[in-house]
């Protein structure tokens, strides 16, 4: 095992976003016991010290891969198309107007207090996120597109933290 490769390298995998997830949990599961510390216990500071970090690695490659929305991202980053969440917050216009939709029925459901309005809207998100991944593999697996992925993965990235506060706003109606 090298550190110097990435991740699907790292796991012996190939690198696209169609990824066999039972596949990458039996690598992971395999790669995390052989390397795993603990069996490093009674060895040298040194051979200790390097399971520690391959074992960093595999757990570091493992979450990375088995996320879609990261995986996605690593394979733009790997491919010189990098997300840059933070900084590029452009969007494409009708996204920007679809995104204020969905906040104003996030604020109506949340000051009328209407579950079935929640759920909905949970339900719809989740429709979106299904379509950006299908949108984000093919940019990724068929077409190569990083800087096409790239922009989906932004707008998953919404899209994915959104669901999150409708959760929240579900949890909390039901409290």
């Amino acid at each position: 095992m090298s550190s110097k490769k990435n991740h699907f390298e790292f796991l012996g995998l190939p690198e696209r976003f169609d990824l066999d997830t039972v596949q990458l949990q039996q690598v992971y599961l395999r790669l995390q016991a052989a390397v795993h510390p603990d069996r490093y216990a009674n060895a040298g500071a040194t051979e200790h010290r390097i399971a520690m970090q391959l074992a960093t690695q595999v757990n570091e490659a493992y979450r990375t891969l088995l996320d879609p929305g990261l995986r996605a991202a690593y394979l733009c980053e790997l491919h010189g198309a990098p997300i840059r969440a933070e900084t590029n917050t452009a969007m494409a216009r009708d996204f920007l107007m679809q995104q204020m939709q969905w906040r104003e029925a996030l604020e109506e459901a949340r000051d009328t207090r209407d579950g079935a309005a929640l759920a909905g809207l949970a339900r719809m998100l989740s429709d979106h996120r299904s379509r950006l991944l299908g949108e984000i593999g093919e940019a990724l697996d068929e077409r190569h597109d990083y800087t096409q992925a790239a922009d989906a993965v932004r707008r998953w990235m919404f899209v994915d933290k959104f669901g999150e506060e409708v959760t929240a706003a579900e949890d909390a109606l039901s409290a």
